[in-house]
């Protein structure tokens, strides 16, 4: 009896090992969210009497794992202790991306990772060709946990002087929740009561920044400061130039338009302009002004934000900024009438380009398919409100004007699916139903484009 067992998850180890990396990056979150919902149905996760259904769980488990944020119930008046712990498994796990805690801790106890797992690794993690997997993955763990314990010292205090329940776990959640842009939050207004603190909102920007411009930023500097590379490479200063530039247009825009911030005092409202803006660009989710009262051209401007979004091998979602620069450069070549497309004085391959028009045009289909969906199941909803609330869930962003709470059964269910298909990636979702095919056939006639 036990030998047929064994052979037989032998030969399902070996099956689920042999599928492809994309394949394997869809069934591993998948999995993630099937054991969060399971967690999360369990008695001793909800409050006594909260009417939560097991719809709502799902919804909650899938936010989690694709670092999302938006929830149909407050975490904190439905979930007990055990289940915000459950939630915040959920966020790491989600935000450092499928395999790499359990590579990270095979490689301490073994010293090695078998090919598959790093094939996994650097699909999950949408590593470069030549990434060395095994040291990325043990910086990417150390750096993550670094980052959040001094996060959570930081903001420690902010919760003790205003008096917040057990003031040490709600440093620690938020910590984790910003650092993996996953913007879930123990406050119901997120940190709108938490306005004028500077102090916090830094320690939320910081958090924020240092988790969505990627690991790979993270990656090239730490070689750099140890002396072992002289300068960052081309894809470090894209990430950097596309992210402060997202940042200080969209701040500007933002302070200068929206009449909710006029009234507020200068220093007030630049922050609050720049903590939207960052909110929305690292997909993170968070707010300090209420989202359902701004205007609709500051909607527009954060729908905007979120579609650019984070940057790749980070904790953020969103199209991502080098695909983003990809495209504004070939714009601007065409524009100068330049034969190769260039961004801060470099050219850009042609393979990134392709890449970048495949992903802006899968991610373009996605998002207006939802959008679709949505009104189709919710034909008395606000179409504004519904397209702001499928951008947030593809971007994984976690914003909302307020109808999340309120969908039908079938809304919950199309805003589940664009979450999941913003973390693993509507184009890496895409090529898990399309084989690649051996030869190319030749084209029959001269295409005109």
């Amino acid at each position: 009896m036990n030998t047929s067992f064994t052979a037989l998850a032998r030969r399902l180890f070996q099956r689920v090992a042999g599928l492809d990396p994309a394949r394997l990056v869809l069934l591993g979150y998948a999995s993630y969210i099937v054991l969060g919902w399971a967690a999360l149905c369990l008695p001793w996760s909800v409050h006594a009497g909260v009417p939560a259904t097991w719809l709502d769980h799902l919804f909650t488990a899938t936010s989690a794992v694709s670092t999302t944020g938006l929830a149909t119930v407050g975490t904190a008046t439905t979930y007990t202790g055990f289940g915000e712990f459950v939630v915040l498994l959920l966020i790491q796990f989600g935000g450092l991306g499928y395999m790499t805690i359990s590579s990270c801790l095979l490689l301490a106890v073994s010293g090695r990772l078998e090919p598959w797992r790093e094939r996994v690794g650097a699909a999950s993690l949408a590593l470069p060709a030549d990434f060395n997997v095994k040291q990325f993955l043990k910086l990417t763990v150390g750096y993550t946990l670094a980052i959040e314990a001094a996060g959570a010292y930081f903001l420690y205090p902010s919760f003790r002087d205003a008096g917040a329940e057990a003031p040490v776990w709600q440093a620690v959640f938020h910590s984790v929740s910003a650092f993996c842009t996953a913007g879930f939050g123990l406050y119901g207004d997120s940190f709108e009561s938490f306005r004028t603190d500077t102090f916090l909102n830094g320690t939320i920007i910081a958090l924020s920044y240092l988790g969505a411009i990627g690991f790979i930023v993270v990656h090239d500097v730490w070689l750099s400061l140890a002396g072992r590379k002289l300068r960052v490479t081309f894809t470090t200063k894209v990430i950097l130039a596309a992210t402060a530039a997202v940042s200080v247009v969209g701040t500007v825009l933002l302070a200068l338009d929206e009449p909710l911030l006029q009234a507020m005092p200068a220093g007030e409202r630049w922050l609050a302009a720049w903590f939207q803006v960052m909110t929305a660009s690292t997909t993170v989710g968070f707010n300090t002004v209420p989202i359902g009262a701004l205007s609709t051209s500051s909607l527009f401007l954060l729908v905007v934000v979120m579609i650019i979004g984070a940057s790749p091998a980070g904790t953020g979602g969103g199209l991502k900024t080098t695909t983003f620069t990809a495209l504004w450069a070939v714009g601007m070549s065409v524009l100068r009438k330049r034969e190769r497309p260039t961004f801060i004085g470099r050219e850009i391959p042609v393979a990134r380009i392709r890449m970048a028009v495949a992903q802006a045009l899968f991610y373009g289909l996605t998002l207006g398919a939802g959008i679709y969906a949505l009104a189709l199941v919710q034909p008395d909803g606000n179409l504004a409100d519904q397209m702001f609330e499928c951008a947030s869930a593809l971007g994984t962003v976690g914003l909302s004007r307020g109808i999340t709470g309120v969908l039908n059964e079938a809304g919950k269910l199309v805003v589940v699916a664009l979450m999941f298909a913003g973390r693993v990636g509507p184009l890496g979702l895409g090529t898990v139903f399309f084989r690649p095919r051996e030869t190319q056939p030749a084209p029959e006639e001269d295409v005109v484009m």
